[in-house]
């Protein structure tokens, strides 16, 4: 006898299971959507979808009169997605409801002093801080109660971000319960956190952490000795690769991880877990052992994995998402594990509504379903064409995942990466020996630290392999492409893709589309090549992006160019060095010592000969002095004065200030910043450092008439408020460059300054909007170009 639901899908075997898909979807989107609204709003969802659900399945039911057949044949599927908004919509509304009760939300927006009794979700995470000051750490935890300033206790299972600076809080396990004291504030929404923890103090824990917890911990740092003696580069890869943790990660090659789209490889995924329970799979069948020891030993390979790198809510997710596609490769049939997907997908959901609207989800889901719908298909194409069994899997499971996953990273990166399927398709062969042999080697390091180390070093030469197809990876010509940010852009590439998978299975436009792919190739390629779309022909600037802080680069001749200012980042500058193809600096200007323009100064002197230094005769701050005196090595620091003059290639610079020390100032340091003028290929720039409005008025006072003048001005004190319109109207630019951070809470830059150089027709170009920046000249006069995350323009 049919049921209801029997026309909706198509029963050919070849045909995925979609019936729960519907509802995974809808319970995904309904709990995403809901996150941005009241808990009243998000019942009100649920309670209309629950009504037209009901009208829905007593109209195909025949209660309300006889559906047509196309209704029937499709309606069910109208049910379960309403099914799975009802259900969505009430898990979230539930968590709402606690989120935002009265007693919790008005002490934080009292912006109260309270004490907290919390337990830790997941491991503190570090995020950058201000240029000098430590870094904030953040740590998600449990509200268990809280004490308010007049004594008053309130008790909820609430989510609490606490922000913390002491040292303390790095070494807090999952599962920890402790005590902190801090200011409550309000969220700032879009998820379950009910309020935020400003904590400036240790906490204090109420016992040890759960045993699992320990035990992780112990072989997390047993791992972590074990990968000592190695390089740095494969010491530090190996524990991001099977654990997740890069604390010890070269920035460097952390960045050609990014630019080659493999830093999921340092995030636990489902992957890890797939390819560590797979081992344990391929042990089983060669040993011969029955189905039920094979299930119980992948389960105890799966808890074990799970300990070693922390039960937090993104490894359960993770191992439920590859457990999953471990499972669907070692049956071989996709169509039962798609339903399975779906329905991990919708419990997942409804008990952490939470991972609606977190990438790492998506991505985990987008990869697990390209792994189940695209890999197999793609697998059994290549071997009717004669690849081997072997190669067509390694060449199938990453390009699916990738091309799954490309609409949500060209939302989050602003960009689509060609070389990222070639790279993870090289990487494939060295992913899982590199893995399994440093979850080996974390087991054994309790037990035979010796052993231990020999084991990762057999680790290190696979680990070394990734690190150099990253290294070569990020370092080809228009390896990546602009593309829209955001929903747009994920919306767009998502409907490209779709098209192009649903073109391709009629011969001809698969042979049109590989024949238009190869013109891409043979054509854009060698013109970006032989043209160098960055940096732009003609540059006589460039403006990194280096967050809240400086780094300006001028060309001396091909490989060799004045570097003024390092940012506050190594990796940063020396990333935008290497794209501009600087092998050799033949001038570091300091214009000042503050962390956000001389903590970068590693990166700048990274694999580079650098011919000399210059500073400003003010030595403060002392930290940054001493850093700028350790990375100098044998290159003597020279003290700039106002007159002093240098020329190299086709740069001239001159120093303008400070024209004389000034001390009792709103800031000395920015006061005494160099302020220098440079003439490159005819062009005059203005580098103005960090100076502010006394040292502005100074200059304006000694400096010769017209000295100020430049087409180019690179904004002072990243576009601050202190700035004297005198100086600005002195300098009358063309183009205005203001390096600035994004989100940065110093309010930079000023909105009445931009709109100052705005009233004088300046083009403006600011770093935490366009990216890299550079200033170019041609037959035409003046121009710009922007290397920014999410376009170029000119």
């Amino acid at each position: 006898m049919s049921g209801p639901g029997d026309d909706a899908v198509d029963t050919a075997p070849d045909v995925p299971d979609l019936r729960l898909a519907g509802l995974a979807v809808a319970a995904w989107l309904a709990a995403l959507a809901c996150l941005h609204l009241t808990a009243t709003a998000a019942t009100l969802l649920a309670a209309t979808a629950a009504g037209l659900a009901t009208v829905a399945a007593a109209h195909l039911l025949g209660r309300l009169g006889r559906p047509r057949a196309p209704l029937r044949r499709y309606g069910w599927i109208v049910v379960a997605a309403l099914i799975g908004v009802v259900c969505g919509a009430s898990a979230t509304a539930a968590r709402l409801h606690v989120r935002d009760a009265a007693p919790l939300r008005a002490l934080a927006d009292e912006r109260a002093r309270v004490s907290a009794e919390l337990v830790v979700r997941d491991d503190p995470r570090p995020v950058r801080g201000r240029p000098g000051r430590p870094a904030t750490l953040l740590v998600t935890t449990e509200l268990v109660h809280l004490t308010g300033p007049d004594g008053r206790r309130v008790s909820a299972s609430a989510r609490v971000l606490v922000l913390a600076t002491d040292p303390a809080w790095r070494g807090r396990l999952p599962g920890q319960r402790l005590t902190a004291e801090g200011r409550l504030s309000a969220p700032r929404g879009g998820d379950l956190t009910a309020a935020v923890l400003t904590v400036p103090g240790p906490p204090a824990p109420h016992g040890p952490p759960p045993w699992l917890q320990r035990a992780a911990g112990t072989l997390r740092a047993g791992l972590q000795r074990a990968c000592a003696p190695l390089p740095d580069e494969q010491g530090g890869l190996l524990p991001g690769l099977v654990v997740g943790d890069t604390s010890a990660l070269p920035a460097t090659v952390e960045e050609d991880f990014r630019a080659t789209g493999m830093t999921h490889l340092n995030a636990v995924s489902g992957s890890n877990v797939a390819i560590v329970v797979g081992a344990v799979l391929l042990l089983v069948r060669w040993a011969r052992a029955g189905p039920r020891a094979g299930a119980v030993l992948c389960g105890i390979a799966l808890v074990g994995f799970v300990v070693l790198v922390r039960p937090s809510p993104s490894v359960v997710r993770a191992a439920t998402m590859g457990a999953i596609g471990l499972a669907a490769l070692a049956a071989g049939r996709p169509r039962a594990a798609l339903p399975a997907l779906s329905a991990a997908v919708a419990v997942l959901v409804l008990v952490d509504p939470e991972l609606a609207g977190d990438a790492g989800f998506a991505l985990s889901v987008l990869a697990t379903g390209g792994l189940l719908l695209l890999a197999p298909g793609w697998r059994d194409a290549l071997r009717r064409r004669g690849v081997p069994a072997g190669l067509a899997e390694a060449l199938a499971v990453p390009a699916s995942a990738q091309v799954a996953c490309g609409p949500v990273v060209a939302a989050i990166s602003g960009t689509v990466s060609l070389v990222a399927v070639p790279a993870n398709l090289l990487a494939v062969p060295a992913i899982a020996p590199a893995t399994v042999l440093g979850v080996l080697a974390a087991a054994v390091s309790p037990l035979w630290p010796a052993g231990a180390e020999f084991v990762a070093w057999l680790a290190s030469w696979p680990a070394w392999w990734l690190v150099t197809v990253a290294r070569v990876g990020a370092r080809l010509p228009a390896g990546t492409l602009p593309w829209p940010g955001g929903v747009s852009g994920a919306l767009l590439l998502a409907v490209l893709t779709v098209a192009l998978l649903l073109a391709a299975r009629r011969p001809v436009v698969r042979r049109l589309v590989a024949v238009g792919a190869v013109a891409v190739m043979l054509g854009t390629l060698p013109v970006r090549i032989l043209a160098d779309g960055w940096p732009p022909a003609g540059w006589v600037l460039v403006g990194c992006a280096v967050g809240q802080g400086d780094a300006l680069v001028l060309p001396v001749a091909a490989g060799r160019a004045v570097v003024v200012d390092a940012g506050p980042e190594p990796s940063l500058v020396d990333g935008c060095l290497r794209r501009l193809g600087v092998r050799e600096v033949s001038l570091l200007v300091v214009s000042h010592f503050h962390a956000d323009h001389v903590g970068g100064i590693a990166g700048v002197l990274r694999g580079r000969r650098v011919g000399g230094i210059v500073t400003p005769a003010l030595a403060e701050p002392a930290s940054g002095r001493d850093l700028v005196a350790a990375a100098a090595g044998t290159v003597a620091p020279q003290a700039g004065v106002a007159g002093w003059t240098y020329r190299a290639g086709g740069v001239e610079l001159v120093i303008l200030g400070p024209p004389y020390p000034l001390r009792g100032t709103r800031s000395d340091p920015n006061n005494n910043s160099l302020v220098l003028r440079a003439a490159v290929a005819g062009v005059r720039v203005l580098l103005a450092g960090d100076a502010e409005t006394e040292e502005q008025r100074a200059l304006l006072e000694r400096a010769p008439p017209h000295a100020l003048r430049a087409e180019v001005l690179k904004v002072a004190h990243h576009g601050s408020a202190y700035q004297d319109p005198a100086f600005l109207d002195a300098v009358r630019p063309a183009v205005a460059v203001v390096p600035v951070g994004t989100g940065n809470d110093y309010g930079h830059p000023s909105p009445s300054v931009l709109a100052w150089l705005a009233r004088g027709g300046v083009r403006v170009l600011r770093t935490d909007t366009d990216g890299d920046v550079a200033v170019v000249t041609g037959r035409h006069g003046l121009a710009v170009v922007t290397r920014g995350p999410d376009r170029v323009s000119r």
